[in-house]
């Protein structure tokens, strides 16, 4: 099937397939017209690559954990390495859940802060002035 059929039948847009191909987790060949050709094997690895993704595995994680992937949702077996890397990669996200934790209380207490000093005297804040402030 061409990379268009494969979009429609897993509901990825065609650039995201092409970035998959080119992270080495999807493998197309090329008919001889060189548009890419994918076998029906195709659909379930695009779906389990989805999953992965879904839980915050980054495509160098999925390409180390996909060949053991079984299903769709995938079921990944609980061999030493694959274990340690999605420990690895939890340990990376509960990192940057507490990051997260600490940045937001102490926001909070600026915004509590400055509501205290009379935030009453500004106009309405909707938050978009921040989104222009780099982080």
């Amino acid at each position: 099937m061409r990379i268009g059929e494969l979009g429609r039948r897993t509901g990825v847009h065609a650039h995201q397939l092409r970035y998959y191909e080119a992270q080495g987790l999807l493998e197309a060949d090329r008919g001889a017209n060189g548009y890419r050709e994918y076998d029906e094997g195709a659909v379930l690895r695009v779906r389990q690559i989805r999953h992965l993704l879904g839980a915050g595995l980054s495509s160098e994680d999925i390409a180390y954990l996909l060949p053991c992937a079984v299903g769709e949702v995938p079921e990944l077996p609980g061999c030493p390495d694959l274990l340690a890397a999605m420990r690895s990669r939890l340990r990376r996200i509960d990192e940057q859940i507490d990051g997260l934790a600490r940045s937001r209380a102490a926001l909070a207490e600026y915004v509590a802060a400055a509501e205290r000093v009379g935030g009453e005297s500004y106009g309405p804040f909707d938050g978009a002035d921040l989104e222009s402030v780099p982080a």
